[in-house]
């Protein structure tokens, strides 16, 4: 009796599942039920899964040489593929988006009636899974690079804002390519800072964002250094727009003559070919060097990016200098950092470590026994980008000798990639002062979630990460705080085609 009546519930659910109307949009899916709603995007899933399903069973009636139904099936998945394109809700649907839906359905119902087997479909969709997976590695790997790259290239417009004022420069007699207030450039009794950048327009508005929040500009000096390649066009840049009464000068880094091979490690290792080849051979990258895309970055060549390493002996007159990146946007006056009292450290910064986050462990190779002898893996990170930095107490602890033994102890790269802030953290260890967070507020160049009053109460935000501001990929959201110290207006710039 218990048979019969096992028997009896089962003919009956066959014959409830034959008189389900598969087109009822919303509510077809073959491997999961779904609440009814309202979402706009119900109809595109449904067409999605469907699409699914019918290349599970096309695989299947294959396996079982049912060649008509697989040939049905292959007929109606391209329909629905046509039909549904790149739709990511119903509204972008065309008008015979539902009788697809319903004639799929019909297919799927027959398929399903001959074809189904729980472990063959288990195992076409656990295969399909998997192969999407894969894919989605792969295309995260070329998102990875691609978003590196971007993030790396000049925008054409201030490429041509670049050339145009270059051109300009040279044309200008020597008599007029001096910057007024030049005896300000070693008078260690003003507020001194360094900028080190080959991009104009980033340099125009770390420079003015700091003068138009500065009490008083007259008493603020801006030492700019750029490469050969945009010397003309800085100079020029800040000749036709001089900061105020503040005093500024740019230097080409590549006439800093003692900044050679024999003097400089990094210089040195950047000359050799397993170097270069790391850099700029693309084809069968390593597994490393392919995890590690970030790195691979020509800008890591430009001495413009190791030369705050070498600070004293740019600025041999200067007791404190306020070390900015091209990426920043000052909000107020900053004269309050020369007044901070570094405890006899050399390095004034902003501290980033959380709970768990960037400290020492997550940019150095603790399995290498001269990082785990010498450094506590715990150590809290810190920011460059804003730093305060005691020259007096650098040449006296000569950082820039420890920074030179470390450099020279990681030509192989067995001790940390590549970049300037493992090295930086690693000769400041010790030696760095934790500032207010107030000071300096990072993340908008990659986190979308960066708290608004804590960007409006920051002295200096700043966009580490891919999403420059100048950058089409930049997050709309905080762009403004940039943008808000350019003058679009500027015949330069409209004949470049910048704008907002």
């Amino acid at each position: 009796q218990d048979d019969e009546a096992t028997l009896k519930l089962e003919n009956a659910a066959i014959e409830r599942s034959r008189a389900v109307d598969s087109a009822v949009l919303g509510r077809y899916n073959i491997w999961r039920r779904e609440i009814e709603n309202e979402n706009s995007d119900s109809t595109v899933r449904l067409m999605r899964d469907q699409i699914i399903m019918a290349q599970v069973y096309i695989g299947i009636a294959k396996m079982k040489n049912k060649l008509g139904l697989q040939q049905e099936l292959k007929i109606r998945v391209k329909e629905s593929q046509r039909a549904v394109g790149e739709s990511t809700v119903d509204a972008d649907l065309p008008h015979s988006a539902p009788e697809k839906i319903k004639t799929m359905g019909k297919v799927l119902s027959i398929a399903r009636e001959q074809l189904y087997d729980c472990k063959l479909v288990t195992g076409k969709l656990r295969a399909m899974l998997q192969r999407s997976d894969e894919q989605v590695r792969s295309l995260k790997k070329q998102s990875t690079f691609l978003s590196q790259l971007a993030a790396k290239t000049i925008p054409n417009a201030i490429h041509c804002l670049s050339m145009r004022l270059t051109i300009e420069y040279y044309l200008l007699p020597l008599e007029k390519r001096k910057f007024p207030r030049s005896e300000n450039l070693e008078n260690p009794n003003l507020y001194h800072y360094a900028l080190f950048s080959d991009n104009v327009l980033a340099a125009s508005v770390v420079v003015n964002s700091t003068i138009m929040n500065a009490k008083d500009p007259l008493k603020h000096v801006f030492h700019l250094v750029t490469d050969k390649l945009n010397f003309g066009a800085m100079n020029m840049w800040f000749l036709l727009n001089p900061p105020g009464k503040a005093t500024i000068n740019v230097e080409n880094v590549d006439e800093f003559k003692w900044l050679n091979s024999s003097y400089c490690p990094v210089l040195r290792q950047l000359e050799t070919s397993a170097m270069k080849e790391y850099y700029f051979k693309a084809d069968n990258p390593t597994k490393s060097a392919s995890s590690n895309l970030k790195y691979r970055n020509p800008k890591y060549l430009s001495m413009l990016n190791h030369l705050r390493f070498y600070l004293p002996q740019v600025y041999p007159k200067l007791d404190k200098i306020l070390f900015l990146d091209d990426d920043i946007v000052v909000q107020n006056d900053l004269t309050g950092l020369w007044s901070v009292d570094l405890h006899g450290k050399v390095n004034g910064a902003v501290e980033t470590c959380g709970e768990s986050f960037h400290r020492f462990d997550k940019y150095l190779n603790f399995s290498n026994p001269h990082i785990s002898r010498n450094f506590d893996p715990n150590a809290c990170g810190w920011a460059y980008g804003m730093n305060m930095f005691d020259l007096k107490e650098w040449k006296k602890r000569d950082i820039t000798g420890i920074y030179h033994k470390w450099q020279n102890m990681n030509e192989d790269r067995a001790l940390w990639k590549l970049g300037t802030l493992p090295p930086g953290l690693i000769t400041f260890y010790g030696l760095t002062h934790p500032l207010e967070k107030s000071w300096h507020v990072l993340g908008l160049g990659y986190n979308p979630s960066v708290d608004k009053k804590e960007i409006e109460h920051a002295a200096v935000i700043h966009y580490n990460g891919n999403m420059k501001p100048w950058l089409e990929l930049a997050m709309t959201k905080y762009r403004s705080y940039w943008t808000k110290y350019i003058k679009y207006d500027h015949p330069y710039l409209r004949s470049c085609n910048l704008s907002e």
